[in-house]
C-alpha cells in the first residue's frame, strides 16, 4: 500500500487520490475532502498552519488503511493530507475509500477521518482575527504542550 498514504506540502489533486482506489471490482468508491473553513466556534479563522511529524504521520495512515482491509477485505484506501499554511476553502485532506458495496464504502470513509484525527501526528494552529492557538490533536482531546505541537501522545 506504500504512496496510498501521503504528507505533501502541495495542493492535493483529488483525482489521482481517487484514482489510487478505483478498480474492476469496487461498485463504490467514497471520497471525504476536508477543506479550511471560515468560522470555527464562531470565531473568524484568517487561516490554518498545518505541521506533521511526516514519516510516522504516513505509517500511521497506513494503518489507518490497514484497519480498514480487515474489516472490508475488498476496500482499497488512500489518503492525502497537506501540511504548511492553508487558506480557507484549501483542501486539507482527502480521503478515498473504494469497496464493492455502497454501504462499507462510506462507513470506511468515516472510520478514516476519525481515526486520522485521533492517531495521526498532524497538528494545526489556528489563526483568528484576535489571535492564534495550536490544537494538541486534531480531535482537541490532548492539549498542546509548551512550544511542542506534539503534546501528550505516544506515538
Amino acid at each position: 500500500m506504500k504512496g496510498h498514504f501521503n504528507i505533501t506540502e502541495e495542493p492535493i489533486q483529488i483525482e489521482s487520490v481517487v484514482r489510487q482506489v478505483i478498480h474492476p471490482n469496487a461498485g463504490a468508491v467514497n471520497t471525504f475532502i476536508g477543506t479550511v473553513r471560515e468560522l470555527t466556534h464562531g470565531k473568524k479563522t484568517l487561516y490554518l498552519q498545518y505541521e506533521a511529524y511526516v514519516t510516522m504521520a504516513e505509517k500511521k495512515l497506513g494503518e489507518i488503511g490497514d484497519e480498514i482491509k480487515k474489516k472490508y477485505p475488498d476496500s482499497r484506501v488512500a489518503i492525502t493530507h497537506r501540511i504548511g499554511r492553508l487558506e480557507i476553502t484549501d483542501i486539507a485532506v482527502v480521503i478515498a475509500v473504494s469497496t464493492p458495496h455502497r454501504a462499507e464504502s462510506y462507513e470506511a470513509s468515516r472510520y478514516a477521518i476519525e481515526r486520522l484525527k485521533e492517531i495521526v501526528p498532524i497538528w494545526k494552529k489556528e489563526h483568528w482575527e484576535d489571535g492564534e492557538k495550536w490544537i494538541g490533536n486534531q480531535k482537541e482531546t490532548v492539549a498542546y504542550v509548551s512550544g511542542e505541537p506534539r503534546g501528550e501522545i505516544e506515538w
